[in-house]
């Protein structure tokens, strides 16, 4: 396969001016560029621009994919609906790292790999990962833990992806929910290419998650009481296309902190190490799975078998006429039919006891049709022949 790179990025809280949309355009003139969009693929060459820097001054989420292995999303949010001391603890290395920007905090959730095979329509992952950006900022942690998982989680597919210092890393705080992840955090899992086995042992310490409703009225006596200058600069924003980020800082300030993370405090060999366990158990219950299925199939056959066997046995003669038929025809096709109702009633001579009858009528029948060099070749090839 040749070099392919793709780049997207996504404006989501508000869209860029034209002199933005210039600003990026001046970047690539291949680049399918509009208010809210950029993407671009190369097959050769290479992107001018810093996707860091874009995400910086322009958008709000990137996905990155390069077909020598390289899986890559941005995030970019108001550092006011996510702490960045603690998006910092679930931070590895290059894979997973966190900066901020202004106001903003940006995520980069990096997974490498190589690929044996082109996965089809993974371009299109960042529409349903993106959801991941409006959880996060409802105070929904999960998927700051499974790109945490994820990027350990390499060592399992290369050896040399981390010291052996690395095992005794302490997970960082263990989110609610992850034994049910939403659609967002499962593509997301999936494009960082986390292993199920893994992320289920990480799962056993992360309690059921507990859906956040909000009391409308509450809410609203809430909203009545906020001092006047404060609601008059919050609408000032409303009005300006900054819904999205008002009603996040809002929910986030009314409801406070509903994040109940677990301390667990396993190592990061304690994880793999249940990971090997759990993925034994799990080949072993299919090994187990298999072979009882093997076992059924083969139960299955025989008992066909002896029913066809027993459908001969009332009416042999009709099956060596039907032999005759299929031989008569010089078909090489009806040849395979005469030899496979010959095998059953060889079969059947066997198990009855007519060993000598049939070995008699075979050679009657060998000697008949002994010009017929394909059908005796049959005969041959699959041992009947004259005893």
């Amino acid at each position: 396969m040749s070099e392919y790179q793709y780049y997207e990025f996504l404006a989501i809280d508000r869209p860029l001016t034209d002199q933005q949309q210039a600003e990026v355009r001046a970047l690539s003139t291949r680049a399918h560029i509009t208010a809210t969009s950029f993407t671009n693929e190369y097959h050769w060459g290479d992107f001018r621009g810093d996707p860091h820097r874009m995400m910086e001054r322009y958008y709000d989420a990137h996905l990155y994919l390069a077909n020598w292995g390289t899986h890559q999303i941005m995030l970019r949010l108001p550092r006011t609906v996510l702490d960045p001391e603690l998006a910092a603890h679930y931070c590895v290395d290059d894979q997973i790292s966190a900066w901020t920007s202004g106001e903003h905090l940006i995520l980069n959730f990096t997974s490498e790999a190589e690929e044996e095979y082109w996965e089809d329509d993974v371009e299109r992952s960042l529409s349903a990962i993106v959801g991941i950006r409006a959880e996060l900022a409802a105070g929904d942690l999960r998927p700051l833990y499974l790109a945490w998982l994820s990027a350990y989680g390499a060592w399992e597919r290369d050896e040399d992806a981390f010291d052996y210092a690395d095992e005794d890393e302490s997970e960082p705080p263990v989110p609610p929910g992850l034994g049910a992840l939403t659609a967002s955090q499962r593509a997301l899992a999936d494009f960082l290419r986390l292993d199920d086995h893994l992320l289920s042992a990480a799962a056993e310490a992360s309690p059921p998650a507990q859906a956040v409703q909000h009391d409308r009225q509450a809410l609203a006596d809430w909203i009545s009481a906020l001092p006047t200058e404060r609601k008059n600069a919050l609408l000032l924003r409303v009005a300006e296309d900054d819904a999205g980020r008002v009603r996040w800082e809002l929910l986030r300030e009314f409801g406070g902190d509903t994040t109940s993370l677990v301390k667990a405090g396993r190592t990061v060999a304690e994880l793999l190490d249940a990971t090997a366990a759990r993925r034994h158990r799990r080949e072993q219950q299919e090994a187990a799975r298999l072979a009882e299925e093997q076992q059924r199939q083969e139960h299955e056959r025989r008992q066909a078998y002896e029913a066809r066997l027993n459908r001969l046995a009332h009416d042999p003669e009709a099956a060596w006429a039907q032999v005759e038929e299929f031989i008569d025809t010089k078909k090489p096709h009806e040849y395979d039919r005469a030899v496979d109702l010959l095998r059953d009633l060889q079969a059947l001579a066997a198990r009855d006891d007519h060993t000598g009858a049939f070995a008699q009528r075979l050679t009657h029948l060998r000697q008949r049709h002994q010009s017929k060099t394909s059908l005796i070749k049959r005969l041959n090839d699959t041992g009947l022949v004259a005893k």
